[in-house]
């Protein structure tokens, strides 16, 4: 399993857990929104990796768009939820075996 996937997993996870109504925005705001800011890094590595790796990367794109808009209250629940989702599918999914070219 390569980093990236591990990383999908571990963020995918976290935004699960934000997405949970009155704890997730107890943790954000209780962080004084610290925890948006530590996804954004978390999300930013994980699709430098995921590019790098030639692996799906839109969820580590939608993880940081939620991160920069999460403090909108309903919106913010939405999109963690969905970028919860859509990191954890893309984590699960079976690698592309690479075709080299002789």
């Amino acid at each position: 399993m390569t980093g990236s996937r591990v990383l999908k997993w571990i963020t995918g996870a976290f935004e699960v857990f934000l997405a949970i109504p009155v704890v997730g925005a107890a943790v954000v705001m209780g962080s004084a929104y610290t925890a948006l800011g530590v996804m954004f890094i978390l999300h930013v590595i994980t699709l430098i990796l995921s590019a790098k790796n030639k692996e799906p990367f839109y969820g580590s794109i939608l993880g940081v768009i939620t991160s920069v808009l999460a403090w909108v209250p309903l919106l913010g629940w939405i999109l963690h939820l969905i970028t919860g989702i859509l990191l954890m599918v893309t984590a699960s999914q079976k690698s592309k075996p690479s075709v080299s070219q002789s």
